[in-house]
């Protein structure tokens, strides 16, 4: 599966962005992720999906801010990110594996897109 991130750019503090993953196979009933990387810091998890139940979750640092969706007909994801803060500077990456039990752990996604940068100013 290869997956493709768009939509990253530079954005003021309080703005939004809305972040694309394209996947080049079905992602039905996958765990899809969004996670992210600051200089210097580890990559943590963001946000995930299951894209046959579409059930989701977030890291606390986001909750109320971002929203991850599909579109299944697009073997799409999104994450929509608003009230942009400077600590969400980042390169974000879409991930996936076909059943994820720890979501915010790198380790337990199979693919990986080549990530995105967010630079909030």
């Amino acid at each position: 599966v290869q997956l493709v991130e768009s939509g990253g750019g530079s954005v003021q503090v309080g703005g939004s962005l809305r972040l694309s993953c394209a996947a080049s196979a079905p992602t039905y009933s996958m765990c899809m992720g969004w996670f992210r990387q600051a200089p210097g810091k580890e990559r943590e998890g963001v946000a995930t999906i299951t894209t046959g139940t579409g059930n989701t979750d977030y890291a606390d640092s986001v909750k109320g801010r971002f929203t991850i969706s599909q579109d299944g007909a697009e073997n799409t994801v999104y994450l929509q990110m608003n009230s942009l803060k400077p600590e969400d500077t980042a390169i974000y990456y879409c991930a996936s594996t076909a059943l994820c039990t720890i979501w915010y752990s790198r380790y337990e996604y199979a693919y990986w897109g080549q990530g995105t940068q967010v630079t909030v100013s």
